[in-house]
């Protein structure tokens, strides 16, 4: 659960950063994180589409540059934008100017407000300045679809399980997520619609 729920001792590390929405309404917010990448962010947002579904992309910049019309593609279809650094790389790794270096790169591509720190590492004086120009989106679940520990039945468990009103929800368009992501993406989104949640993507 501590992975799977972040506890609240971790959410107050970055209290201006968004964990859950709303707790009084009946809506989730489906997020994927590293994409884009072909074969697998298409098939993501055909099966968003099957259930009129619109999620944010929070992406690596790098992958946009060599994957343009994909990244043209979400956007095409209504979904919103979330910048993931160029690189996919971890705060407490890099200096902070290198960090912010690069996710200023990122955002050449990407021109969103929103931002999500690979493996939800900042150091602080990463966060406070990144907190100046974006709203930082972090979870209130992670589906752990791209663990090797974990089966697509257990990834879609964890759904079922953790769940709740105002849950930020976070998949993976990625190749290593891909086997869990592409079992568990659509079930997921079938229990949560027959469980009454409307979805939807921050303003």
């Amino acid at each position: 659960m501590l992975i799977e729920q972040p506890p609240l001792l971790l959410r107050l590390l970055y209290p201006a950063a968004l964990w859950r929405m709303d707790k009084e309404d009946k809506s989730v917010y489906l997020t994927f994180d590293d994409g884009p990448i072909p074969g697998i962010t298409p098939w993501v947002l055909d099966v968003l589409d099957k259930y009129n579904v619109k999620a944010t992309f929070f992406m690596v910049g790098d992958n946009v540059r060599k994957h343009p019309e994909i990244f043209q593609m979400v956007k095409e279809r209504g979904h919103r934008i979330g910048n993931h650094t160029y690189n996919h790389i971890r705060g407490f790794e890099y200096r902070s100017s290198n960090y912010l270096s690069n996710t200023d790169k990122a955002n050449e591509y990407l021109h969103t407000d929103l931002f999500r720190p690979p493996h939800g590492h900042m150091r602080w004086c990463q966060y406070w300045t990144l907190k100046s120009k974006y709203r930082i989106v972090m979870w209130d679940l992670v589906t752990r679809d791209y663990s090797k520990c974990r089966n697509g039945k257990q990834v879609f468990e964890n759904v079922k399980r953790y769940a709740r009103n105002g849950s930020i929800i976070t998949f993976h368009d990625s190749v290593k997520s891909e086997r869990n992501m592409k079992y568990a993406l659509p079930r997921s989104i079938e229990w949560l619609l027959a469980q009454g949640y409307r979805f939807k993507i921050f303003d």
